[in-house]
Order: structure tokens, then sequence, then C-alpha cells
């Protein structure tokens, strides 16, 4: 057991912050630390750099994705411009550096790479004497998450494991643990009791639309497409965050014509994500890491649009590979390409089994354990 936790995140998008209560869960359940502490990182930086790091995230990623996509490809050069990079945040996280020497964790595992690279340099000039783990979410690893201080590192697939080897990571150093999501995911539910339980119809196809949870992507323009499907579907339209947005939907909604195909229910901010899963047969959307592994430990097939240039796109590629996601580049033909998916009820089945094949629900649990193990070699 650790005396002193502290799991670090940021709200830059809201899939880091979601894998630290996933990893801060896991450490409760499974009764494994004396103090345990879960903290965003952009909470002890300046106004500025917050903003920077967050607000300014959302609006280059939905509103300049050319831009983001440029920047992911710029900076994702190994050990390239580190020591820069590093002086400009420290310069701005020195409330955090004050909060991590005060504190001292005996063991810090972070979801996002800011907090790695300050606690790297930390433990460089032996200002801080703490474990840490970084925890990499999304499949492929980009040159950020990289730094030269650290105990391990849990990733989602191995390939990415053999792509830290390449880089010099030693192998006994990175676990294969999949993507840390609620352990909530893993529980099998009942599909048709679920569907009663929302007022959806227990016999029609469902499909999760999911804006994440800053309510971001084009969902409006998704649903335009939708509504020219000829199979009859329901939709579950999770707008995140963004009341507007569900104001909006709602008001579409009712005004489609009663003979519609396509019956669209809209859902807020929800904490209940793993049961509009478990009601739902395939996912429409962005290839986020924690959405995707969500969909997977549920076992549903996914339908990939609009990602993100950079990450996204490298998570794409990987469901793509390995069966689990059809991707539409064109909003225009969504209805098209989702009929002929619904027409082929093998493939659907087959992706959904690809899924299940691929989920790894107990990841979080699973990276706890393997810390213990960890620190019971190292105090051995």
């Amino acid at each position: 057991m650790f005396k002193r936790v502290l799991i670090l995140s940021a709200s830059a998008g809201a899939g880091h912050l979601r894998a630290a209560q996933a990893i801060e869960k896991a450490f409760i359940q499974l009764g494994a630390a004396h103090e345990l502490r879960n903290v965003d990182t952009l909470e002890y930086t300046s106004k500025l750099f917050h903003k920077l790091y967050s607000k300014a995230y959302i609006e280059l990623a939905s509103r300049v994705p050319e831009g983001y996509g440029w920047l992911y490809d710029h900076f994702d050069r190994p050990w390239h411009n580190d020591r820069l990079r590093r002086a400009f945040e420290r310069l701005n996280t020195r409330p955090f550096v004050k909060m991590l020497e005060e504190y001292q964790p005996d063991m810090t595992v972070c979801t996002y790479y800011l907090p790695s690279q300050i606690i790297s340099w930390l433990k460089e000039k032996h200002r801080l004497y703490t474990r840490q783990a970084i925890v990499v979410t999304d499949f492929d690893i980009h040159a950020m998450w990289l730094c030269g201080h650290y105990e391990h590192y849990f990733v989602a697939l191995d390939e990415t494991k053999a792509h830290l080897q390449e880089l010099g990571v030693p192998a006994d150093k990175v676990t294969v643990s999949g993507i840390p999501i609620d352990p909530v995911f893993g529980e099998s539910k009942d599909k048709t009791e679920v569907r009663l339980q929302y007022g959806l119809d227990p016999a029609l196809t469902t499909i999760l639309v999911s804006a994440g949870g800053f309510g971001m992507s084009p969902i409006e323009r998704l649903m335009q497409s939708l509504i020219k499907m000829r199979n009859r579907v329901q939709v579950i339209a999770v707008c995140g965050r963004n009341e507007e947005l569900k104001d909006r939907l709602d008001e579409f909604s009712r005004a489609l014509p009663a003979n519609c195909p396509v019956h669209i229910m809209t859902v807020g901010y929800t904490t209940e994500m793993d049961a509009y899963m478990s009601a739902a047969d395939l996912v429409v959307g962005k290839p986020g890491g924690l959405t995707t592994s969500e969909a997977q430990a549920k076992g549903l097939a996914f339908v990939i649009t609009n990602p993100i240039q950079g990450q996204e796109e490298r998570n794409a590629d990987h469901l793509l590979e390995e069966g689990v996601a059809i991707r539409c580049n064109n909003l225009p033909v969504l209805a098209y390409k989702l009929d002929r998916l619904l027409d082929d009820p093998r493939r659907l089945a087959a992706m959904q089994a690809n899924a299940r094949r691929l989920g790894k629900a107990n990841a979080a649990c699973d990276i706890v354990k393997r810390l213990l193990s960890i620190g019971t070699c190292e105090s051995a």
C-alpha cells in the first residue's frame, strides 16, 4: 500500500479527467493508498496558461482542425525541443511545483503529459522523490508523453509498447493495460431492460451519438444526415454540457414528420453513459481514446466521423485495422453507410465481436495492481 498517491490529469478535453477518475476509483476499491488526491494540474497554473491548455485546445480542435493537426505533427518529434518547452511549462506552473514539493507523494500517476514533464524535471534536480507512472490515454503515443525520469508507462496496445521500446524505453517499464475506464463499463446489463428503462423501443436498432463531454462535435449536421436512413432506428444523442445544443436538437426532433424512420432521444450531461452504451448497438462519432475504450468494453461497433486530426486520426486507424469500425468521411452519405451496415447483420456482429475482444474494462484496476507489485519489488 502507498502512503500518499497523487493522480494528475488536466481539463484539456474530458478524456484525461475520466481516466484519472477511473484510476482513483480503482485505488479506493483496492484499498491501495492511505491518502489519495486527484488533481487537475491546470488548477495550479497561471490563468493564461490554464486558458491556453483548456479553452484553446477545444477551440483549435473544433474550429481549426487543420491547425491543430499541424501542431500535433510538428511537435511529434521525440526528444526534440524538450528544453525550450519544459522551460515554458515551468515558468507557468510554479504553484503546481510548490504543491508537489509540499505534498511529497510517494506515487504519482499522470493521465496527461504536462505533469509528467514537470515531475521528471523535479526528479532530475533531486527536488522530488516520488515514483512516477504515466498512463497514455490514446492508442498511439505522441512525443509530448516522453520524459526522462519515470518508473512505468501504461499503454493501450502492443504496438505502442513496441514504439516506446524503439524510442529507448525498456520493455519491463511498459505495461499494455488498455486505457483506464470506469469499471462500471465492464458490468453486464440486459439490453432490453435498459432500453425500457429509458423509454426506448426494445426491438429497434439503437445508435448512440456522442458530442463528447464538452459538446463540441458537429452533431447537428450529423443528425441531418441520419434522418435520411431507410432502416427504422432510434438514436440516443448525448450533448454533454452544451445545453443550447440539446435545446436545438429537441426542437429538431419535434419537427420531424410522424413517418420518419429515425426516432431521436436527446440527453444532456450524464454520468450514466455506461447504461446508454448498454442500450446501444453501435456508436457514431469521434474516436477519442476514452469513448472508444468504453464502447469496446460494451461490445459496440463504431462509425467514425470527423476525427480530430492528430490523435483521433491515429485512433481511427487502429479501429479500422482491427475490424471494429467503418469510417464516414462525408456526412451527407452517413445514412447510406449506416443502412448498408445494418443490411449486413453478419458484418455488424463481427465488428461487435471484435470490439468485445479488444475491450479492457478492468484496465484501471490492472494498472493499480501493477503499481502495487512495482512498489513491493522496489521496497524488497
